[in-house]
């Protein structure tokens, strides 16, 4: 296992951490004993914070806390008694959703960018992960070394002193030229009266670090927060034990170690031989299977190193099925009927039904209801591995996403190009592909680790309209990054010409196709009017 770089407590702070934290050395933990909305605002904090979670609570946390109220608190009162009643509804009479019933904030720390989409891939949780937005990675952690995965086998191998040299050479890129582009862009954007210094400050580094994050590589570290019931981690975890990579396996046994102090009767099947051990071995076997048959039948063929957005299904009928479930469900009347009644509407009849069900939305999360769920589109995308990451936690769709690989290019930032620096980001770049493929060999899986976030990968998404509207609104906002804000705007402009649905299309009114500069100044500056509102 990847060597957890601990941090070191006070007796003091240990004291007050061990009420709350189920443990205080190890990458994966759980909190206890703390309100929901502390949790929650915990892990809002941590996914903009350089800190752990730990520390954080600490030092931002624990002063509001009545820790004197709190000492008689102990999370395993009452836990016997409670177990004996799941294991007897859940385990003996496989009543699963008893399972959906009970929760946990469960810490997932210093885990690659590979593991963390493997941890967010699960519908029904929420997660929050550390952003590159706003931490740069330019610093290293306590034991002197930059914060990238190190698998031991790959250590272990003849390319193991390679592998550390590349990846802190990468990361020597990184450090370098960010300093570089905050002066640049500070230059080419200066500060206007209107804005703070904290303001203009926030929007420069964040532009800044938009534009270096692409020279990090997928074994660059991340802490994540996940609220999930124990269904979610059950099926999380089957997953994970059927998983190829090793870091992925050993991460699900230290995560199956802490769940299991707060709600260990519903991850009881996992060692069950006949069902949990049964089950991921069913994965791992048909994805084995459904693999080597592919390959058998295809030759590897060379891919087509550019950016793409297509849609490569959709209904072409979508738009009139959306308003018979309008019409089914504004009605009494069969399924049948409703076909047939929006058969005999006319084109301006049409139009008028479409908009009232959509209605005068106030703002982007004012969105009709489910009847849009009746058609869908499928995207093939194939951009930088940095997009990928924002837009494969969008979770009320189907996404499935090849391996990272370093055969589709990369994308360089226009902003880096006019600094100047393209030559070293490229470079560097370079680098990330030469030793990806000196890996893939041997370590199949573990090359991924090499790949820099600015290369492409090739994916699917596929949603409902409803869908469609949240995620493209969203991802096209002025504060998004320029990779992702270019795929949603390709995203509605397909559903308009491509499929045709220009009723759904217009109702996604609050797409917004603007250009900006500053990506984040607007968003800083109604961040600093709300904390003047809450200081008052």
């Amino acid at each position: 296992m990847h060597p957890y770089v601990a941090e070191e407590f006070t007796p003091v702070e240990q004291e007050v951490l061990r009420k709350y934290f189920t443990n205080l050395d190890g990458p994966v933990f759980a909190l206890v004993n703390l309100p929901e909305v502390v949790k929650g605002a915990l892990f809002a904090r941590y996914s903009r914070s350089s800190k752990s979670l730990r520390r954080l609570f600490l030092d931002e946390f624990v002063g509001d806390l009545d820790l004197e109220g709190d000492v008689s608190v102990d999370a395993t009162v009452g836990l016997d008694r409670a177990d004996d009643l799941y294991q007897k509804i859940f385990f003996e009479y496989g009543d699963d959703s008893v399972a959906q019933l009970g929760g946990v904030h469960l810490a997932c720390e210093q885990s690659s960018n590979v593991l963390t989409k493997v941890l967010e891939r699960g519908r029904l949780m929420s997660y929050l992960e550390q952003s590159t937005r706003y931490l740069g990675y330019d610093k290293r952690l306590a034991n002197g070394r930059y914060r990238y995965y190190r698998d031991a086998a790959v250590l272990e191998s003849r390319l193991g002193a390679r592998y550390i040299g590349e990846m802190d050479r990468m990361f020597d890129t990184y450090a370098e030229l960010l300093p570089q582009l905050i002066d640049f862009i500070g230059k080419k954007f200066p500060k206007t009266p209107d804005d703070t210094d904290f303001v203009y400050r926030q929007a420069i580094r964040a532009k800044a670090l938009d534009a270096v994050r692409g020279l990090l590589p997928a074994s660059a570290l991340s802490n994540l927060g996940i609220y999930a019931s124990g269904q979610a981690y059950e099926m999380l975890l089957l997953r994970m034990r059927a998983h190829h990579l090793p870091e992925v396996r050993e991460y699900a046994e230290l995560m199956i170690t802490e769940l299991r102090k707060v709600i260990p009767s519903f991850l009881r099947r996992l060692d069950v031989v006949e069902r949990g051990v049964a089950w991921s071995n069913y994965l791992r076997d048909t994805s084995d299977q459904t693999q080597a048959l592919v390959a058998s039948w295809w030759p590897k063929t060379s891919a087509e190193p550019e950016e793409s957005v297509r849609l490569v299904d959709f209904d072409p009928d979508g738009e009139t099925k959306v308003l018979e479930a309008i019409v089914f469900a504004s009605s009494t009347v069969s399924s049948e009927e409703a076909r047939l009644r929006v058969a005999a509407l006319d084109p301006t009849q049409r139009t008028a039904l479409l908009q009232a069900y959509v209605g005068e939305r106030g703002n982007r999360r004012h969105r009709p209801s489910r009847a849009f769920e009746r058609t869908d589109y499928r995207f093939e995308m194939v951009t930088d591995y940095g997009a990928f990451r924002d837009l494969q936690r969008h979770r009320l769709l189907t996404i499935e996403w090849q391996d990272l690989n370093a055969d589709l290019g990369y994308d360089v930032p226009e902003v880096v190009r006019e600094a100047g620096l393209a030559e070293q980001f490229e470079a560097s770049l370079e680098r990330s592909a030469a030793l990806y493929h000196d890996l893939l060999e041997e370590f199949p899986e573990q090359a991924q680790y090499a790949v820099a976030l600015a290369f492409r990968i090739r994916y699917v998404m596929q949603m409902n309209a409803r869908e469609a509207m949240h995620l493209i609104e969203l991802r096209s906002g002025p504060q998004g990054h320029p990779s992702y804000r270019r795929v949603a705007h390709e995203m509605a402009r397909l559903i308009r010409d491509e499929a045709g649905h220009v009723g759904i299309a217009d109702a996604m009114n609050y797409v917004d196709f603007s250009d900006t500069d500053l990506e984040r100044l607007e968003a800083e500056r109604t961040a600093e009017r709300n904390r003047k509102k809450l200081s008052r």
